[in-house]
């Protein structure tokens, strides 16, 4: 360990955190970003070839916070000489393929990023500041290929992403016949589970569509039997009308993140349609697909919606015994125990192959165990964040990136607010507003309107610069 102290550590090196070292490399800044992996990877397993982010290219990493970086999506084509092509093509949305090249592109030419680092630990130093005030520095602590590094820095940026989510331990039924995994691996084992009899896909989103799609475009006529199941009421479209896409404004963000907790989760849940659907171009394909096979004969699986995945096990010995019988009840050496949401009633359904895309969900990180009395966390141990996006108790040194979604909604993990989430926590460190942060920019009012005895102005969308203080905790 040196004397060095950075101004700004980041752990993970996803999007945002990529995003934020973009942003903060033209600054007085001294930033470093830490990542155990060897290099960027985005999804990889869901990387189909015709696949779009679900988002236009200008939410890239910088664009909607400095539309002159060198590290815009626009500069990467040109670079490389497809600018024109991307052009003709006429299209908002860059193929996942391409904007995983492009992020590659961007974290090979930014500086700060260190690869191959662990992070392991964090500890919190006592630092006199200039102002006379102990300000807090944090060691951390990195395990490499070589050994043990240690750094040092005044703010944190938590960028560790996501993990796979499952309602069951799938582990247990990968192997000897069979297939169990997340759909993270889906295209690592695609081969694997077009070998079997019959394969079942559960969720209702996106990944969910696109990998029962291509299962069912690469079955043919000797493929396997595939099956899709979702616990939703129904395999619904996402919706991206434009004055719902005015729910992603920093008004109402500001509006979430003032209700109270349990009101922000009830949203939530109401909100799935917004931000876990399905392409509706996509839904449509589908049930193409599913009509051209039913006019040449070849069967259709079972595609049951409201339908809860309850628990699942392997069978090596299966008789009729216990199944309801249907057209998903036969072929396959797992069981799985599912319910009907609507009606309550429970049945049984046997597969081959089992594709669980249900999702992700924030993993709080063990590094954080030396300092976990100083994270804020509401009632049920959740991060107590900020409207700056700051869980330290403080809220002036500790950040996060994309774990916030029960305090800031749908933008939570949505690329196109990366550039002003990091614009926001850019300027909490350096205490001053470096790349300016909208605050108005919707049409529509969230919320109550304004007291009988004010007179509201006519609103029209401006990019007001809020003011370098907006810190605010939760009430509590």
């Amino acid at each position: 360990m040196t004397g060095e102290i950075h101004d700004l550590l980041g752990v993970g090196i996803g999007p945002f955190n990529l995003g934020l070292a973009c942003l903060a490399e033209p600054l007085d800044l001294d930033a470093v970003f830490l990542d155990a992996r060897d290099g960027f990877a985005w999804h990889h397993g869901l990387m189909f070839e015709d696949a779009t982010i679900q988002v236009p290219f200008l939410a890239d990493l910088v664009t909607l916070a400095d539309p002159t970086s060198p590290y815009s999506f626009l500069a990467y084509l040109k670079q490389i000489g497809r600018l024109y092509p991307f052009y003709i093509r006429e299209d908002f949305q860059p193929l996942r393929a391409e904007y995983d090249a492009y992020c590659r592109w961007a974290s090979e030419r930014v500086g700060g990023l260190r690869w191959g680092r662990e992070v392991v630990d964090v500890r919190r130093e006592e630092s006199p500041g200039d102002d006379g005030d102990d300000a807090p520095v944090y060691r951390v602590t990195a395990i490499t290929r070589e050994g043990t590094e240690t750094y040092r820095a005044r703010h944190l940026v938590l960028g560790v992403g996501t993990t796979p989510w499952a309602p069951i331990d799938h582990e247990p039924l990968d192997g000897d016949g069979t297939v169990a995994l997340h759909a993270s691996d889906y295209l690592h084992r695609r081969e694997e589970l077009l070998s079997l009899g019959s394969v079942t896909v559960v969720g209702s989103g996106q990944s969910a569509a696109e990998i029962y799609h291509d299962l069912l475009s690469g079955a043919g006529a000797d493929g396997p039997r595939v099956d899709w199941v979702t616990r939703s009421p129904r395999f619904f479209p996402m919706e991206y009308t434009k004055l719902t896409l005015e729910m992603t404004s920093p008004e109402y963000i500001d509006h979430f993140h003032a209700l109270p907790a349990d009101q922000r989760d009830r949203m939530l849940r109401e909100q799935r349609s917004l931000y876990k659907g399905i392409n509706a171009e996509l839904i449509n394909e589908i049930h193409d697909l599913l009509y051209r096979r039913s006019v040449h004969g070849l069967g259709n699986g079972l595609l049951a919606a409201a339908t809860t995945l309850d628990g699942a096990t392997r069978e090596t010995a299966r008789g009729s015994a216990g199944s309801t019988g249907g057209a998903g009840s036969a072929g396959g050496a797992l069981r799985l125990e599912l319910s009907c949401a609507d009606t309550g009633r429970p049945w049984s359904h046997h597969t081959d192959g089992l594709v669980l895309a249900t999702g992700y969900s924030p993993t709080p990180p063990r590094f954080l165990t030396g300092i976990a009395d100083e994270i804020d966390r509401d009632e049920r141990g959740r991060y107590r964040v900020a409207r700056d996006h700051t869980v330290d108790r403080a809220h002036r040194t500790v950040h996060v990136q994309n774990a916030e979604e029960h305090t800031h909604g749908l933008t939570a993990p949505d690329l196109g607010m990366g550039a002003m989430r990091n614009s926001i926590i850019l300027r909490s460190i350096c205490g001053r507003e470096v790349y300016p942060v909208e605050t108005s920019i919707a049409f529509q009012q969230f919320g109550a309107p304004p007291r009988p005895d004010t007179r509201p102005a006519q609103h029209t969308p401006t990019a007001h610069h809020s003011t370098p203080d907006t810190r605010h905790q939760e009430a509590r």
